[in-house]
């Protein structure tokens, strides 16, 4: 038996992939009373379902018109659900090229302060930057072994790990929108850009021994390269317009 917590994430997914696909275009009214008969819910499951989307910017309450989508100028194109819809939608190369620029403006950044903080302990006593390098072997071996699970959550640990190591609370909460992207390559089978190889783990091991090392040049610059191999490799896979 579905609970309504159930009914509710499947509406709220439904209808959220449908505006990022497009198939609910801007301007367009959703009437609750229609959406609720078509998928056999409540009419209080599906108007939880719109505030969570109004508050990812997708939709709008309008007085006496009703719920309109609202355009992708609109959306919290940063929250891990709106990427994560984005990522099993056509803009999916677009997104990653997107966020990928984004993140040449951070992750450098952040590898370079990360550098500076060598022998910092994080609140909880643990080393910020020995989980960097530790993350970035694990991707090293998890590709000997071609274990993509594994690599794909070393992957994650090690770019979560390199925005924390900044110490900038800003920088480390953006780890949720990467993680996100990240996770969203695993339903993109054009191998060239989603299979992890031993050149990628090279980069991401690369960037770690320079923080380890205290070198906040060398740290920022292997970042560049790392976070620019990978856009260059997107723009050149997208499909053309």
């Amino acid at each position: 038996m579905t609970t309504a917590r159930g009914l509710h994430a499947q509406v709220l997914e439904t209808l959220g992939q449908q505006i990022v696909d497009g198939l609910l275009r801007p301007g367009t009214v959703v009437r609750p009373e229609a959406v609720a008969e078509e998928y056999g819910v409540s009419r209080s499951v599906v108007r939880e379902a719109l505030r969570v989307l109004q508050s990812l910017g997708l939709v709008e309450p309008r007085q006496r018109v009703g719920t309109l989508v609202r355009p992708a100028s609109s959306w919290e194109l940063l929250a891990p659900t709106v990427i994560r819809w984005r990522g099993a939608s056509p803009a999916y190369f677009a997104q990653q090229r997107e966020l990928l620029e984004l993140r040449l403006g951070v992750e450098p950044v952040a590898a370079a302060l990360a550098a500076t903080n060598v022998g910092t302990d994080a609140t909880d006593g643990t080393d910020r930057t020995a989980a960097v390098l530790a993350a970035a072997t694990d991707m090293a071996a998890a590709c000997d072994r071609d274990d993509s699970r594994a690599y794909l959550e070393a992957d994650v640990r090690f770019h979560r790990a390199l925005l924390a190591a900044s110490g900038n609370a800003v920088f480390a909460h953006f780890a949720g929108t990467v993680e996100a992207l990240l996770r969203t390559r695993t339903s993109e089978s054009r191998d060239t850009i989603t299979r992890w190889t031993h050149d990628a783990a090279a980069r991401h091991v690369a960037v770690a021994r320079a923080v380890v090392d205290g070198d906040a040049d060398a740290a920022s610059s292997a970042a560049t390269a790392l976070l620019r191999v990978t856009r260059d490799e997107f723009i050149a896979e997208a499909p053309a317009p």
